[in-house]
């Protein structure tokens, strides 16, 4: 079993290409069970997940294109699209700048995307928002009364269902992408005034005929990151 849980950690990366294979029901009910054993602070679960597929998905992806040329075509409507909590850093410093660049352009240099093609990137960056043609689009929220505590909570039921996903073949792309449209998405959803995006995941099987599922990213070594106290 050890091996089987290794295997599944070491073999999951951000696919960025799927196939229209659908996934069945009963198999996404499966994989969002094993999810829910996540722990959380004094078992509050605060996970609550929409799974779009079929028409849903289809015109949550035209609307948010739709906004996506917007901005390009009129920057200042940026302004009209926010995250609800910050997910990056208002200031980038070392090394986790560096990691960053490192990770776009090594991305954008497997895909043959120079730095000053924005053509190119832009159609690259809308891909999250056609699920990469992932069959499955997931949104989460979270009631907006919860603490940060909730968000460490939701990364452990992210996880989890990410690595149940690898145990039955399929692969996951995480997306802070959806996070700025959540204006749109969560009136399309159904969510009620309380719930806040957490994020999106697109979820199927990938496309191992396409380049951009090659892309691997490297981790820090553990003597980096960690101190041994005796």
């Amino acid at each position: 079993m050890s091996n089987a849980v290794d295997q599944a950690i070491m073999t999951r990366m951000s696919a960025r290409a799927f196939t229209p294979q659908p996934v069945p029901r009963e198999v996404l009910t499966h994989l969002l069970e094993l999810a829910a054993r996540a722990p959380s602070g004094t078992n509050t679960q605060p996970w609550k997940v929409y799974v779009l597929q079929g028409n849903s998905r289809d015109s949550l992806v035209e609307k948010v294109c739709a906004a996506h040329d917007e901005i390009r075509a009129n920057p200042e409507k940026a302004a009209d699209y926010r995250e609800a909590y910050d997910y990056y850093p208002e200031k980038w410093v070392s090394p986790y700048i560096d990691r960053r660049r490192e990770n776009g352009w090594s991305l954008y240099g497997l895909l043959g995307i120079g730095k000053g093609d924005k053509d190119k990137m832009h159609a690259q960056h809308q891909r999250n928002y056609r699920f990469f043609d992932a069959p499955v689009g997931l949104m989460f929220t979270v009631d907006k009364i919860m603490g940060r505590g909730s968000l460490v909570d939701y990364g452990m039921f992210l996880q989890n269902l990410m690595v149940a996903a690898r145990g039955h073949n399929l692969h996951t792309c995480p997306q802070a992408a959806w996070n700025g449209f959540a204006k749109i998405i969560l009136p399309h959803i159904g969510a009620g005034e309380n719930e806040m995006l957490v994020c999106g995941m697109a979820l199927g099987y990938a496309d191992e005929s396409e380049v951009v599922n090659t892309f691997r990213t490297p981790r820090e070594s553990v003597a980096s990151f960690t101190t041994w106290l005796e």
